[in-house]
């Protein structure tokens, strides 16, 4: 049983990006008459009064002013039109009293200086795309910037690096309210790859080959059917017919991380859905998903998901 999710807000403005509206409106604006559950409601909220232009020439209607954020459990700022303008006061104002009340701010991207602009990021950690990080730190000393990372869950506060980044810091939301697959199910409705953890790396070196590379798909699925097991480079550059050097090498390159990286996030997206969907024990969970013990099975769990297993299966088991 799922509790109802409530109310998302997501600003409009005029420069709107329209990109990173498009995320937040495609993922909690959507019916979804696939889940038995309750799903978001949405309201676009003008952030000045309409009709509004976006990037490409496009027109936005809002449902209500900065009073419609009223209500909201969770705000969306989708980007930000000009780091360097001071956003609205009104804008402001509106953010702080719905963070006091206990509403969710989300950023996309240069959504971040909004966040910022209002003071609310101050003593907190935060994320934007890796060319503005700079800048975020030098303009807010206050914030603590991490340039590395997709995106930053503050609790109340998340914020994302580069667009595509929102879309992984929104399915990260809808993980924690609804649990992860329910999130990868919507990730699939998406056609983009499950739920990505916030501590992966922004900037992949090679993102495009210039040349074919050995495909990787099937050696990852295999390695998906046995993380049961003590899983080497070893072993994976043997299955892939390849050096351990040109298998490191060609990993990163195709999936962005480390083999152990990986890894370790495989057997913590296995772990969450066993929490969700099983009754077996916190030792059993352990063990089928590779962990040597159940304390370094709660240690990885707590660091990467953010809450003790047991925690999370209270509050997300079937």
């Amino acid at each position: 049983m799922h509790a109802d999710p409530g109310l998302v807000a997501i600003l409009a403005y005029d420069g709107l990006c329209t990109f990173e509206f498009g995320i937040a409106v495609e993922i909690f604006g959507l019916p979804r008459p696939e889940f038995d559950f309750p799903w978001y409601r949405h309201r676009i909220v003008g952030v000045e009064p309409g009709p509004m232009r976006a990037m490409g020439g496009i027109q936005v209607l809002t449902d209500t002013g900065l009073d419609g954020l009223a209500e909201a459990r969770t705000i969306i700022v989708p980007g930000w039109r000009d780091r360097q303008e001071t956003p609205p006061a009104p804008l402001l104002d509106a953010l702080r009293v719905a963070h006091g009340r206990g509403a969710r701010l989300l950023s996309i991207c240069s959504g971040v200086f909004v966040l910022a602009a209002s003071g609310l990021l101050d003593g907190r950690r935060a994320t934007t795309h890796w060319r503005y990080a700079a800048e975020l730190a030098a303009r807010y000393p206050q914030v603590t910037v991490d340039p590395d990372v997709l995106y930053v869950d503050e609790g109340d506060l998340i914020t994302s690096a580069g667009s595509a980044a929102g879309i992984d810091a929104c399915l990260h939301l809808v993980a924690r309210d609804c649990g992860s697959r329910v999130a990868n199910d919507v990730a699939r409705r998406l056609v983009t790859a499950p739920q990505r953890s916030g501590g992966q790396a922004q900037f992949i070196p090679a993102p495009v080959p210039r040349v074919a590379r050995h495909d990787l798909g099937a050696l990852l699925e295999w390695a998906r059917q046995r993380l049961h097991e003590p899983l080497t480079v070893e072993a994976l550059a043997r299955r892939a017919a390849m050096s351990e050097r040109t298998f490191l090498r060609r990993f990163v390159e195709a999936t962005g991380l480390t083999p152990k990286a990986w890894l370790q996030h495989a057997r913590l997206a296995r772990a969450r859905e066993l929490l969700e969907h099983g009754g077996e024990s916190l030792e059993a969970v352990a063990e089928r998903c590779g962990f040597r013990s159940l304390d370094s099975f709660r240690v990885a769990f707590r660091t990467g998901v953010g809450v003790a297993p047991a925690a999370y299966r209270r509050r997300f088991g079937g």
